[in-house]
């Protein structure tokens, strides 16, 4: 609930959040990002080979589409191995991404990969017409969270990280950050967001600390898969471990979130209905509220992690299940699974607890104070 005179304006919050997060040093190193180009094929020819175990490579006519060359035809060698992972098969018509060298006699190009990002942005499009169409205002608040969480990741986090910050504590730093941002964006500034905050951030405090006794009593390694042995190969000095749990945490995150505000929104709605309720009430209210919650959201992230894992939960079958359950990748995806479940169901509690308190107190300190007060 929001006390009438002492409403805060929303937007210099933000552009103050804003200022901070820019302000920000960017600790990342100058390493040089290889330049890439776009380009569209304009015909294939398929030639049989056995040249480094290829059994196919496609001849290629590619016109560029961008960078300075943009509009001069060039003709590539495409090397099918016959490992769908690897081979990129292409066809007339489709845009290519080109990776461009200087061999000091020119420029040199080659197929990187298909270009997708259009397939990204008019989803993305889609996304946020429909949050903004449904949810009005709150639905563009949300928006504006998401773009917040994504800057604090870009240029907060990963530049902490590669700095040699603890990951755990940049990840804590973050979640701290982007926990309030959008809480107070899509609920405002009362009781109601800072109850769902609390709850939200003792909730992924407790997630970090499993985790992280997880992951040394289990003797995980932090590489479970190939995306952590490429970093591994450009910045070996980074703590796995420590990165492995700050993803367990962020993984954790939108689910707590949802659970707390849930939780905290019912509260708030169930005393402005009934101003007669007690602490005690409400919070038997919030939990009961929380139980029905719990079912659907745990089964939710369950889902996630096992909808993301299909390809390792199919190769049970082919190999010994204790060798399987003792995976090191398996266990990787199945602790972040539990943890982030356990996160889920601690979070009930932690937020009709303080959502109780909280929403009770000031409103009847407001009452007292003679203050009308509205959600």
């Amino acid at each position: 609930m929001r006390v009438s005179g002492v409403d805060m304006d929303i937007k210099k919050y933000i552009l103050l959040f804003l200022s901070v997060i820019f302000m920000l040093p960017v600790f990342a190193d100058d390493a040089k990002v290889l330049p890439s180009e776009t380009g569209i094929v304009q015909s294939v020819k398929y030639v049989d080979t056995n040249e480094n175990y290829a059994q196919t490579k496609q001849d290629l006519t590619v016109k560029i589409l961008s960078g300075d060359f943009k509009g001069q035809t060039i003709e590539l060698e495409n090397i099918l191995t016959g490992n769908p992972y690897y081979d990129i098969k292409l066809k007339k018509g489709v845009k290519v991404i080109l990776h461009v060298e200087d061999n000091g006699d020119g420029l040199e190009y080659s197929v990187e990969d298909i270009q997708r990002a259009g397939t990204l942005f008019w989803l993305s499009v889609i996304f946020c017409g429909l949050l903004i169409y449904v949810g009005k205002k709150k639905g563009l608040y949300s928006l504006v969270s998401i773009g917040l969480t994504i800057i604090l990741i870009t240029h907060c986090l990963s530049p902490l990280v590669l700095f040699g910050i603890n990951p755990i504590i940049a990840s804590i730093l973050v979640c701290v950050l982007s926990t309030a941002i959008t809480m107070y964006l899509v609920g405002g500034f009362n009781a109601k967001s800072t109850s769902a905050t609390a709850g939200a951030l003792l909730s992924l405090l407790f997630a970090g600390f499993l985790s992280v006794i997880t992951m040394y009593s289990a003797h995980l390694t932090g590489f479970s898969g190939e995306n952590s042995t490429f970093l591994y190969s450009e910045h070996p000095e980074l703590d796995f471990v420590g990165l492995t749990v700050s993803m367990m945490v962020l993984a954790t995150l939108g689910a707590v979130m949802d659970v707390a505000m849930s939780i905290s929104s019912t509260i708030n709605e169930i005393y402005l209905t009934d101003n007669t309720q007690t602490v005690k009430d409400l919070f038997i209210s919030g939990m009961n509220v929380g139980r029905d919650i719990i079912g659907t959201m745990a089964n939710t992230l369950i889902l996630v992690y096992l909808g993301g894992s299909l390809p390792l939960v199919l190769l049970a079958g082919n190999i010994d299940l204790m060798k399987f359950a003792n995976l090191n990748q398996v266990v990787t995806e199945v602790a972040s699974a539990l943890i982030g479940s356990i996160a889920i169901v601690i979070c009930v509690p932690f937020t009709a607890l303080t959502a109780s308190v909280l929403i009770h107190k000031y409103a009847k300190k407001a009452e007292r104070e003679k203050v009308p007060f509205e959600e």
